[in-house]
């Protein structure tokens, strides 16, 4: 059919998902039988653990299936709380906290309440795609920063200074961060929030992998005052994914804003996983999500070097998440059609560096350690195979 009314301009703004494209054509080759090793999707191979699921099976028995507060459940809201008393030292009113459909939402709540239209967010590049796509969706200007190995990939206080422009009205951070498993140095984030603050800037940090962290005992920027908008979710250290449940800690004096905006935009965050998380902050779940964030550090430990061996350069430790940001221009330089090539010649997904920004995307691939080590291993073994064949052929040629 022949639409003829408009798009809103705002459509055009707005990048595919490209890792999207790739995990089609990953899951379509698989079905046709072929061997895939996923390394694309940001995805736990983990699932939520026994007591998780319980807890969701006694809600729909109880028949927890209407609306709760656009906030979310109390209890819920209790327990985030006071989670960041125990893991963190931090003090945080449960009335700062608003329960969400995912980290997505939180930030895309966020970007409603704080972007107005033509306003500058800065952002690194590269970062995670649909960071810079909420504001955009919000009609604001995302201002990418580039970034690059000598600042481990991450935002200073330098380079915000230097891209603050009049039309800028605050910062949206990730730490740890995707594509590249890197976090800002404590001590640095706390300069880059004062310069915000400086300038009467908000700042927002996603720290949706804080609890995949593999270095010193993280920390959360709350630490660093109230004023802050902090944003985390069930999805990765929870491993939830599908569950789409988040949330946002802000200000106490901005609660009634974002509530009102919850009531309007989504009404609540599904009631039956937020009766199911509750479970997430019981001792059985905790020492299994324990377990489990030893396992991706020893996948990590593992991935890295292995990575280095044969040829693929990792310019940063990631000491986050569960990703590797490596430079394939040893071997090509256009990282999209090398990461094409990789699927279709020896079943190996993963992402080339455009989904994550404008600079250097030919450069890097970004490949998940979410998987178990041993397929790992063999997606190394097949790579370790495969490129010097094709060095060689490309020499010849």
């Amino acid at each position: 059919m022949d639409i003829r009314y408009p798009l809103a301009h705002r459509t055009a703004n707005i990048a595919p998902f490209h890792v999207m494209e790739l995990a089609k054509r990953a899951a379509a080759l698989q079905a046709a039988g072929h061997p895939v090793i996923h390394m694309s999707i940001g995805e736990p191979d983990f699932t939520a653990p026994a007591p998780v699921v319980a807890a969701l099976e006694r809600a729909v028995r109880a028949g927890h299936t209407q609306y709760t507060a656009a906030m979310g459940l109390q209890a819920l809201r209790n327990a985030i709380a006071a989670d960041y008393g125990r893991r963190y030292g931090l003090d945080i009113a449960p009335s700062r906290i608003i329960v969400t459909a995912g980290a997505s939402a939180a930030l895309s709540l966020a970007c409603c309440a704080l972007v107005d239209p033509g306003a500058g967010v800065l952002l690194t590049d590269p970062g995670y795609p649909c960071n810079r796509h909420f504001v955009a969706a919000c009609d604001g200007v995302p201002q990418l920063v580039p970034v690059d190995p000598q600042t481990r990939f991450q935002m200073t206080r330098t380079l915000l200074e230097a891209h603050w422009t009049p039309a800028t009205r605050g910062a949206l951070l990730a730490s740890p961060a995707n594509p590249t498993g890197t976090s800002i140095p404590f001590d640095e984030l706390g300069r880059i929030i004062d310069a915000s603050r400086a300038r009467g800037g908000f700042t927002m940090v996603d720290e949706i992998y804080l609890g995949l962290s593999y270095g010193d005992a993280p920390r959360s920027a709350l630490a660093f005052g109230d004023d802050l908008i902090v944003s985390n979710s069930f999805s990765k250290y929870f491993h939830m994914t599908g569950w789409r449940l988040g949330w946002l800690v802000v200000p106490e004096a901005l609660a009634p804003v974002f509530e009102k905006l919850a009531q309007n935009l989504y009404i609540c965050a599904s009631t039956l996983a937020q009766h199911a998380a509750l479970a997430c902050f019981h001792d059985e779940s905790l020492a299994i999500y324990e377990q489990r964030r030893e396992a991706f550090r020893q996948r990590r430990d593992y991935i890295v070097p292995a990575l280095q061996d044969i040829g693929l350069h990792v310019p940063v430790m990631p000491d986050g998440a569960f990703y590797v940001y490596a430079d394939c221009s040893a071997h090509a330089d256009d990282s999209s059609a090398f990461a094409s090539e990789l699927l279709e010649r020896i079943y190996v997904s993963v992402v080339p560096g455009k989904d994550f920004g404008l600079h250097q995307p030919q450069r890097y691939l970004r490949l998940s350690y979410a998987t178990a080590i041993e397929r790992l291993q063999e997606a190394v073994a097949r790579l370790a195979a495969y490129l010097p064949q094709r060095d060689r052929a490309a020499s010849a040629g």
